[in-house]
């Protein structure tokens, strides 16, 4: 069989104006059998044309979008899709449809790939949508296979590792933007809540939402393969008696609807046994890529029963544990054992680690953590089916419906409030996905850097620690010091992209460090002893501990900012306590504003009394120097 290249699909979407968004050209077609031309979508793909053309597109002259679609049937991970929106006006078309019946025309170019390398599909993707609209001419498609042909060439060995998976993603300029508030949106995540960015245009929106994911440690490379498991909302009546006794989480396993759950319940020893040993095959230097295109037809029969779809040939998270909403720790346990069984790499002693040239040393967890040189060694992980490094990394949060949808189309609304969706962290540029704000556990206005947590039991849980403040504090520091070096542009270490990412990385890894370690309360308290118990009982936490990683055991496993309580401490905490409630804000912004009038009124009655009130103001000013810099709060 031919062996394909990363990039599946080469598609444009335009807006008709009686049709909507719709499909005009894909290559090679979409549905096998189809021509180039036609408008017809596979059912998982049937939001594509609204994801790729988005909602108020006709806002903006041009537009950058990123998002992802489930796997087809056959398929086993995630399809990350990039699209550049432009419009032009009809009149400077050089060919004209007589569909065109607007002013403007609006279309989008976009690719869909098996690779997450959404910085470099944009940057190729930009040139050859601007190519494409300068022909004037929709009709000439010939530099879309090319780009097809290109891009399935100089991507084919594109290995996952090293700076290009982060091209376009600043974790400086989400610093500067959020400040200290950078932590509370990672722990957010960590504690899998629901959790909506909101802003317009499109590219802002996900560019910063994929901003904080690069933040996790092989987030973007390995740990996104399962983000997207949903069932699009069906029109069909007789796939209603499907969707009440299968559960959609499922979709993806290799079972009849009828057998779904006796497979589940059926798989002894000998058949997980056999599964690990299927994912244990050996490191893999290059993603693989697996064939959804092939023959889709016929995957749904007209009783509605899912017919001969082909077993994952990885663990999948529906074959080796329970349902999320039941999942029992002792099946984690299990799995444990059985990866002692089969010699799984991640769990061996450090010797042996040593022996196959694994470094035991690890990353030294301080401060000043070291960059990633690149040569990760991963394996196949039993319980989560992601590709996992020594430490474990990356945690399985997207995972058994836990959603990452960078833009949810309007459309996708019902994704929201699904029975089968445990929680998600999406995109919208709709107002109405933040008006219903009963929908999630927090907001994300990224305009104002405005982080609207709704329960007040979750704020508590998130108030960071001395420890937490310092960490931030140092971060922010760190990035504003340098914010006017011309030569520095996001590319040097300190205090740097790269940087960033190695402080948020030694965290992470000094929290997993602490965890593991006996009479540990006082450790964990640095980190917020309410977070780490919400923590622990998140799935993600519990697909890790079900695992050994005796490479932590070189890891420091104390917070990388504990200390003694000083009177910094006092200011950093008065700071922020000003900076994130709204009582706060408004007494500091009351007697800034005082103190401007007090000031003008001195002026008035003489310049001794002036010249004293401008003094006072002066310090004021300078005591609220760092309160002003966020202007909006974490709390109401």
């Amino acid at each position: 069989m031919e062996k394909r290249g990363p990039v599946l699909h080469i598609v444009v979407v335009g807006f008709h104006h009686k049709k909507g968004c719709q499909v005009e050209f894909s290559y090679p077609p979409l549905k096998p059998g189809e021509g180039h031309d036609s408008h017809s979508l596979p059912e998982e793909w049937k939001y594509l044309p609204f994801l790729a053309l988005p909602d108020g597109a006709h806002n903006y002259q041009e537009d950058t979008v990123f998002f992802h679609l489930p796997p087809r049937c056959g398929g086993r991970t995630t399809v990350y899709g990039v699209s550049c929106y432009r419009q032009i006006e009809a009149k400077a078309l050089k060919v004209r449809q007589a569909d065109i019946t607007r002013e403007t025309v609006q279309k989008s170019v976009c690719v869909l790939s098996q690779l997450p390398l959404y910085g470099l599909l944009q940057a190729k993707l930009q040139l050859i949508t601007h190519a494409y609209f300068e022909e004037k001419d929709f009709s000439q498609i010939s530099i879309l296979k090319e780009l097809y042909d290109h891009m399935n060439s100089s991507l084919g060995s594109t290995s996952l590792e090293g700076s290009q998976v982060y091209l376009g993603l600043s974790p400086r300029d989400l610093v500067l933007h959020f400040r200290h508030k950078v932590l509370i949106l990672f722990k957010l995540i960590l504690l899998e809540k629901k959790v909506l960015f909101y802003i317009s245009p499109v590219n802002r929106l996900v560019g910063a939402l994929m901003t904080v994911l690069s933040l996790f440690p092989g987030m973007i490379e390995h740990g996104l393969s399962d983000c997207s498991q949903y069932r699009p909302r069906k029109s069909i009546s007789e796939d209603a008696g499907l969707q009440e006794n299968t559960p959609r989480l499922d979709d993806y396993a290799s079972v009849s609807a009828a057998d779904a759950s006796n497979a589940n319940l059926g798989m002894g020893k000998g058949d997980r046994k056999m599964a690990g040993n299927n994912s244990l095959e050996g490191p893999k230097a290059n993603v693989p890529f697996s064939q959804p295109e092939k023959t889709c037809n016929g995957a749904q029969s007209s009783n509605g029963t899912v017919q001969r779809l082909k077993v994952p040939s990885r663990a999948s998270p529906a074959s080796s544990e329970s349902d999320w909403e039941t999942l029992d720790p002792s099946v984690l346990e299990e799995s444990n054992l059985k990866e002692g069984e089969h010699e799984n790499p991640a769990s061996e002693p450090a010797e042996n680690l040593r022996s196959k040239g694994v470094s035991s040393e690890g990353l030294p967890i301080t401060v000043q953590p070291q960059a990633n040189t690149g040569h990760t060694v991963l394996v196949q992980g039993l319980v989560s089916g992601l590709e996992e490094d020594q430490y474990g990394m990356p945690l399985a949060i997207f995972t058994k419906g836990y959603l990452c949808l960078p833009y949810m189309a309007l459309q996708q609304h019902h994704l929201l409030s699904d029975v089968s969706v445990r929680g998600f962290v999406a995109g919208a540029t709709n107002i109405l996905f933040r008006q219903q704000k009963h929908l999630s556990d927090a907001i994300v206005e990224i305009e104002d850097a405005h982080v609207q947590i709704h329960d007040p039991e979750l704020r508590k849980i998130l108030n960071p620690t001395t420890a937490d403040l310092r960490f931030s504090d140092y971060l922010v520091k760190h990035v504003t010091e340098n914010r006017d070096d011309v030569f520095l542009d996001g590319t040097g270490w300190e205090g740097g992209d790269e940087w960033i990412r190695a402080q948020f990385s030694a965290y992470l890894h000094a929290l997993l460090a602490a965890v593991l370690q006996p009479d540990n309360e006082k450790i964990l308290s640095d980190f917020g002893t309410a977070f780490v118990t919400a923590w622990k009982n998140t799935h993600n936490y519990r697909v890790w501990n079900s695992n050994k990683h005796p490479a932590l055991a070189e890891v420091n496993s104390s917070h990388p900012f504990q200390g003694q309580y000083s009177v910094s401490d006092v200011k950093l905490r008065l700071s922020h306590s000003v900076q994130n409630s709204e009582r706060g804000k408004k007494i500091g912004n009351v007697m800034v504003s005082t103190s401007r009038n007090v000031v003008q009124t001195g002026k008035a009655v003489g310049q001794s009394v002036g010249g004293a009130f401008t003094s006072a103001k002066s310090a004021m000013s300078s005591w609220f120097s760092t309160f002003t810099q966020s202007t909006q709060s974490l709390g109401d």
